[in-house]
This record gives structure tokens, sequence and C-alpha cells, in this order.
């Protein structure tokens, strides 16, 4: 795997780099050789953010393309956040490489993974999410205000609708925050 460690408007410490490089090029035994991944590292400058120093790490394979951001108030607990949330994500896509296509070596090359041994174990991970339920409604044109009242109204976390000004598919959505946000289709 190739691993590029920059910093973001900083000089990195040389110890904060090869930590970093340690750490994340362990991803490197699941991961086909052609694989690159980009690790950054910066310091929030607003004095409010106790959690200042982010790392975002991406891992471009020849099938997705895998992100993981995460911040803490020490750089070396951001990356090993980080790492473990990668270490996640690309455990889950080789288990689920392996269980729809079963062990081919040709599919894990495929996507950019490296072909696991043959006496290596395939971890037990939970069973994938898998749809329960399936519901169909009415897409009635109106104004995203109207959508977000309609969110209120049901009580959901989100409301799809057809935009009257647009005419295209758009959901209303509630924010963390408390107010609420729109997602629109391009075509």
């Amino acid at each position: 795997m190739n691993l590029q460690v920059k910093g973001r408007n900083l000089v990195l410490p040389e110890a904060t780099s090869k930590y970093a490089e340690e750490k994340i090029g362990r991803l490197g035994k699941y991961l086909a050789d052609g694989s690159r991944c980009e690790v950054e590292i910066w310091t929030e400058k607003n004095p409010s953010i106790s959690d200042n120093q982010v790392v975002e790490a991406t891992i471009f394979t020849k099938g997705p393309v895998i992100r993981a951001r995460e911040a803490s108030p020490d750089v070396r607990a951001s990356i090993d956040l980080v790492f473990e949330k990668l270490e996640r994500q690309v455990k889950k896509y080789r288990h689920k490489l392996v269980s729809h296509q079963g062990p081919a070596k040709e599919a894990f090359a495929a996507e950019g993974f490296a072909v696991p041994a043959e006496t290596e174990a395939v971890e037990e991970e939970p069973q994938l999410p898998r749809i329960v339920k399936t519901k169909q409604f009415m897409v009635k044109p109106m104004t995203p205000e109207e959508a977000a009242l309609q969110l209120e109204l049901v009580g959901h976390d989100f409301f799809v609708f057809t935009n009257s000004e647009s005419n295209e598919t758009a959901v209303v959505y509630r924010r963390r925050d408390g107010n609420y946000g729109l997602i629109e289709a391009q075509s």
C-alpha cells in the first residue's frame, strides 16, 4: 500500500508522521499493493473547539473509496480513532466480498483488496443489515417548507417529496442541531 502523510497548514513533527505511518500502515495487510492511502492532519484554529486535532484518511482501492475522519484533543488519539474506523470499514467490505462472491481470489484482486491466505479464518462479523419492511406512499409536489411541516406532523427523521419549484425528488431531514436539511437530486 502506498501511504502518504501530510499536514494541512502545518509542518508535522517527525514523531507524529512516523506514528501515523506505522499505525495506518497496518491496514496494508488487508489491501492489495495497488492501493493508495492519504492521511491529512491539521489543527482547528477555533478556540471553542476542544477536539481540535483532526485526522482524515482516505484509502483509494480499485473498488470503493474508504474514508474516515476523527478529532480529539490529542493527535495520537485521533490517529488511533481513524485507524480503528478504517479497519472496521475494510474488514466489513472484505467480509461482504467473501459472503457475496465466495473466497474467489479474482474478486479480491479486482476490488483492490489483498487475497486472504487459505489458512486465515474470516472473523465472524455481525450479519449485515437487511430490508425488513417496505412502504409505498404518494410523493406529492410541495415546497421544502411544506415538507418540513409534514416531517413534524409524521414524527419521522426524514420526509421524501417532489419539490414543486424544481419538479425533482427531494428529501427534508432533521439535523442534530434541531434545524432541517434539504437533499435535492441532480439530473
